[in-house]
């Protein structure tokens, strides 16, 4: 079986840094990048109990295919930034932790690589951590790598 190596992505200089450090430790491995968006909360159309929906369904479909652009973008520019030709690209919805890890397990990849912001345990505690819940709960080997002279 190849060795696939999924790269989680939100954009940044540590996604950047994460997948070139991913491509060169796995020099030819099909890589998979992928980022996570949120999915449109469908209670802002129909309501709940009482309370009406705030926005129409023409402005949900518009702002979830935005969500799905920027998405997209995300992508396309960490794989440009870290010079990833031919890497194949996800863009998945829901939480970006258990999204990533439910695509590793699908592909399946041999490991997942993400970048960390390095952030202490109160800060990670109160904002929670995609790198944290991946090493977790991920069904493969997880990389977790830090930006440039961290």
């Amino acid at each position: 079986m190849d060795t696939i190596v999924l790269v989680g992505t939100d954009g940044s200089e540590l996604s950047v840094h994460a997948a070139a450090t991913a491509a060169a430790l796995f020099p030819g491995a099909p890589l998979v990048v992928a980022t996570v968006v949120e999915p449109t909360d469908p209670t802002l159309v129909t309501g709940t109990g009482f309370a009406g929906g705030v926005m129409s369904p023409e402005t949900m479909t518009e702002i979830a295919a935005e969500q799905r652009r920027v998405g997209e973008e995300l992508v396309a520019s960490t794989i440009r930034a870290a010079g990833l030709d031919g890497a194949q690209t996800r863009l998945l919805e829901g939480d970006a932790g258990h999204a990533l890890c439910m695509l590793a397990a699908d592909l399946p990849a041999s490991v997942l690589v993400v970048g960390t912001h390095g952030r202490g345990a109160v800060a990670r505690a109160l904002l929670g951590s995609v790198s944290t819940y991946v090493v977790r709960h991920a069904p493969c080997p997880v990389l977790v790598t830090r930006g440039p002279g961290s």
